[in-house]
């Protein structure tokens, strides 16, 4: 396993639309396993295979509860219910937070790294992640749907 470096703000890899997987092979099982390090050495709540430079449609989500990461491939939002106005930030835009509106629900259809397709119905910050991720497959950011003025910038600490 390994850190994989960070796209960021102003990459043009961010703003394009991802690949299909086509089958889960070792290439793929040492990107997802890469992508749950690496988001978890910048504790991030979810990344999207885009944002380490790889156009396929992979994401990892950790909510950091007793489920531990999820793993997407080719996902699809079938349903989404209510919506939700959320902060939000991103790992590839460091520091930048902004208010969001996303939905409150979501059902999405994926496929888990063994290969099966499964369904997924998530609440609140399950289905804000989901949303926030599945915008990066697509080349969208947060910044694109972002409430008008609600941008913060906020510096880390230094240690």
């Amino acid at each position: 396993m390994a850190i994989r470096n960070l796209r960021l703000e102003g990459d043009e890899i961010l703003k394009k639309k991802s690949r299909e997987v086509e089958k889960i092979d070792e290439k793929i099982q040492i990107l997802i396993d890469d992508m749950i390090e690496t988001m978890h050495q910048y504790n991030g709540v979810g990344l999207a295979a885009v944002q380490v430079g790889i156009l396929k449609k992979v994401i990892v989500i950790d909510l950091y509860d007793d489920h531990g990461p999820i793993v997407l491939i080719n996902p699809i939002i079938l349903k989404t219910k209510g919506e939700q106005e959320v902060d939000e930030g991103c790992l590839s835009f460091p520091n930048q937070f902004a208010k969001v509106i996303r939905p409150a629900e979501v059902i999405a259809e994926y496929t888990d790294r063994e290969g099966k397709r499964m369904k997924i119905k998530a609440k609140e910050l399950l289905a804000q992640a989901i949303c926030h991720e599945m915008d990066h497959l697509n080349g969208e950011v947060f910044v694109d749907k972002m409430i008008p003025g609600t941008l913060e910038y906020i510096e880390s600490e230094k240690k």
